[in-house]
C-alpha cells in the first residue's frame, strides 16, 4: 500500500508541478509535459475500459488540475492550431510566448470563477463549394479551457466508442473510413450490395444539449461544457442564445458530437464478433455496417429492405438528440459496379487503392 501512495503522489507532483512555480515558456520540457499527459490520458483509457467510473473521474479530475495539461493544451490552441491567430469576440490572442505562459498559468491556476464566453461568428466558403460554413470561434481563454476538458474526456470516451466511427478521433483519418467502406464491399462473397447514403440535418447546429450533458454524467467539467455549450453566439446581427448545438470552431465540439452520436451503429442494428484466428472483431453477417465520419455516415446492407429498415430504426434514435435525416439528400442505393466503386461521403470523394466508386438509384 506505501508503494502505491508513493507512486501515486509522485505522479501527481509530475502532472502538477509546483503551484507557484511561474513559467518560462522556452525553458518547458515538452517531450515531458507530453509524455505526463499521454501517461494520465492511458490510465484514464485503461480505467474507462475496465468499468471502474471511480478511478475515471479520479484521474480526470487529476488531468484537470495537470500543469503538463495546461501546458500542453495551450501550445496547442495558441502555437499549433491553425486558428491562433484568429481572436475570439475580445480581440485577444496569445501569440507571444509571455502570453502563451501567462494564460497557462491562469488556465492551471486562476481560472476557476471563469465564466464562457459568447463565440464569434464568422463564415468560411465550405471545400468546394461557393457556400459559406458557420463557424463560431471561442474566445483564447475558453479555447484552452475546452483543450484541457478534451484530454480528461476524450480517453474516457475513446474506450467505448464504437469501431466505425472515424471523424475527429485519435490515430483515425478519412483514408480509415474509405478504406472501412471498400473492404466491407469489395470481393465476391459479399452480400452487402445495398447502401443507406445518409446526411443529416444541420447536425452540428442541432444537437440537443440536456442530450449530450446527460452522457455525460458525473464528469468533473460537466459544469463548464454546459456553459459552453449555453454560452451563445455574437454575429453582425448582435447577440443570439445557443440552445442547441455544438458551434463549428470550437476545440471540444467535435468530441461532444461523436459523444451524441455514440450507439448509432448499434441502433442500426450492426453486431459485431471476435474472430480469435485474425485476433479482431468481424461484423456478424446478416447484419448491416454502419461506417460514420462525423455527420455523414452510410450503412452497408444485404437488401434495399434492409437499407430501408435501418433508416426507419434510426429515425426516432436521431430525434432524441435533437437530430434528423435531410430527406432531398438521403437516399438508398444499389452497388452496382464494385470495380469502380463511388465514395459515398461527399468530402471523401476520391480513389482508394485505385478503385473508384459507382453508385446506382
Amino acid at each position: 500500500m506505501l508503494m502505491t501512495t508513493t507512486a501515486g503522489a509522485a505522479l501527481d507532483g509530475a502532472v502538477n508541478g509546483p503551484e507557484d512555480d511561474p513559467t518560462d515558456w522556452f525553458e518547458i520540457d515538452w517531450d515531458q509535459a507530453e509524455q505526463d499527459v499521454r501517461r494520465l490520458r492511458q490510465r484514464i483509457f485503461a480505467a474507462s475500459q475496465a468499468g471502474d467510473l471511480k478511478q475515471v473521474r479520479n484521474l480526470q479530475k487529476l488531468m484537470l488540475r495537470s500543469r503538463a495539461n495546461a501546458l500542453v493544451s495551450v501550445r496547442r490552441v495558441a502555437q499549433i492550431n491553425t486558428g491562433r491567430k484568429t481572436p475570439g469576440i475580445d480581440g485577444q490572442t496569445a501569440l507571444l510566448a509571455s502570453q502563451k505562459a501567462e494564460l497557462a498559468d491562469w488556465a492551471q491556476h486562476r481560472s476557476k470563477l471563469w465564466t464562457a464566453r459568447p463565440v464569434k461568428r464568422v463564415f468560411i466558403p465550405k471545400a468546394g463549394s461557393t457556400k459559406l460554413r458557420a463557424l463560431g470561434i471561442p474566445v483564447i481563454r475558453d479555447r484552452a479551457l475546452q483543450a484541457i476538458a478534451v484530454n480528461a474526456l476524450e480517453p474516457e470516451w475513446e474506450a467505448r466508442f464504437e469501431p466505425k466511427s472515424y471523424g475527429f478521433r485519435p490515430g483515425r483519418s478519412c483514408q480509415d473510413a474509405i478504406a472501412a467502406i471498400f473492404w466491407t464491399v469489395a470481393g465476391t462473397r459479399t452480400k452487402r450490395r445495398w447502401a443507406l447514403d445518409a446526411d443529416l440535418k444541420a447536425a452540428f447546429d442541432r444537437v440537443d444539449h440536456d442530450h449530450v450533458l446527460g452522457l455525460l454524467g458525473a464528469f468533473p467539467a460537466r459544469a463548464a461544457v454546459a456553459g459552453w455549450l449555453k454560452a451563445g453566439v455574437i454575429g453582425k446581427d448582435g447577440f443570439a442564445p445557443t440552445d442547441e448545438g455544438t458551434p463549428q470552431g470550437g476545440v471540444i465540439s467535435p468530441l461532444l458530437f461523436n459523444v451524441a452520436l455514440h450507439g448509432m451503429e448499434g441502433a442500426a442494428g450492426a453486431a459485431y464478433r471476435w474472430n480469435p484466428y485474425r485476433e479482431s472483431e468481424e461484423s456478424v453477417t446478416g447484419t448491416p455496417v454502419l461506417v460514420r465520419y462525423a455527420d455523414d455516415f452510410v450503412v452497408l446492407c444485404d437488401s434495399r429492405e434492409q437499407a430501408e429498415q435501418v433508416k426507419t430504426d434510426l429515425t426516432p434514435w436521431l430525434a432524441a438528440r435533437g437530430l434528423a435525416f435531410n430527406e432531398d439528400k438521403t437516399r438508398v442505393v444499389h452497388l452496382v459496379l464494385l470495380t469502380e466503386l463511388r465514395l459515398v461521403f461527399p468530402q471523401l470523394i476520391g480513389y482508394v487503392c485505385g478503385v473508384a466508386a459507382t453508385f446506382a438509384a
